[in-house]
């Protein structure tokens, strides 16, 4: 009974979403896209492309060209970073940047779905190939009331391929670009321990391989700033996912 009652809410839902946001992709208004798609249809998607090696071992900024040796760009050696490495699905530029404008800034919160299985599917098998890591954290929020991209809702958790860091919840906090870096990013993760990683909750970071969760990443500091509270903490090893990563010039 409770099966079905769920079922009905569900449907009712999706057709008021239907009502109100007609199935047509919400970035280029023309070709079919779905609430499962995040209203994003087929082509656009393809616009978006997926960071795949050369990057830099640490942070993962990609780079062009026959690199097969690993190595380390010129900002991770400027930089003191206190997380183990970093790694982004997608780079964040046209499409791709403008969606999550949208959905931070405008409250375009249809394009959770799409946005959640782009960071999953490149997440999800590293993860499951590292076996290396026992949770997953959101990095602070620098602005209140941000919006999630929870795995709770969509995708669920099998999307993480059955391995995903329990209580993995990434979403988009921190305006994307790094700006509210080291000392002010610091003091809030002091302040208040990445979300579900709380030492006064009895579930401190000490001797747990964590992995932080953001939206995107640019020079590293906002996340290096938590990974360093977190180390201090006596975490064994932070490493760092993000749904995109911001390209420096």
């Amino acid at each position: 009974m409770a099966g079905r009652a769920v079922q009905a809410v569900k449907c009712w839902l999706e057709a008021s979403l239907g009502f109100f946001y007609p199935e047509v992709c919400q970035s280029c208004g023309s070709e079919r896209a779905t609430a499962d798609d995040g209203f994003v249809g087929p082509q656009c998607r393809d616009e978006v492309k997926f960071i795949e090696p050369p990057f830099c071992a640490r942070c993962g900024l990609p780079f062009a060209g026959d690199i097969t040796a690993p190595f380390e760009c010129s900002n991770c050696k400027e930089m003191d970073l206190h997380f183990a490495h970093a790694r982004s699905a997608v780079a964040a530029r046209g499409l791709l940047l403008d969606v999550i404008h949208r959905y931070k800034y405008q409250r375009a919160l249809w394009f959770e779905p799409f946005l959640a299985a782009l960071l999953v599917r490149k997440a999800g098998p590293a993860l499951r190939k590292s076996l290396g890591h026992d949770c997953a954290r959101a990095t602070p929020s620098a602005q209140t009331g941000g919006a999630r991209i929870q795995s709770g809702r969509t995708p669920r958790a099998p999307a993480w391929g059955g391995h995903r860091p329990a209580g993995l919840h990434p979403h988009a906090p921190s305006g994307g670009a790094d700006a509210h870096a080291d000392p002010t990013v610091a003091r809030r993760a002091g302040g208040q321990c990445p979300e579900g990683v709380c030492p006064a909750a009895g579930r401190g970071p000490a001797g747990r391989r964590i992995v932080l969760v953001d939206d995107v990443l640019t020079t590293g500091a906002t996340t290096s700033a938590c990974a360093q509270v977190l180390m201090k903490a006596q975490a064994q090893a932070v490493c760092v996912w993000t749904l995109a990563r911001g390209l420096l010039k």
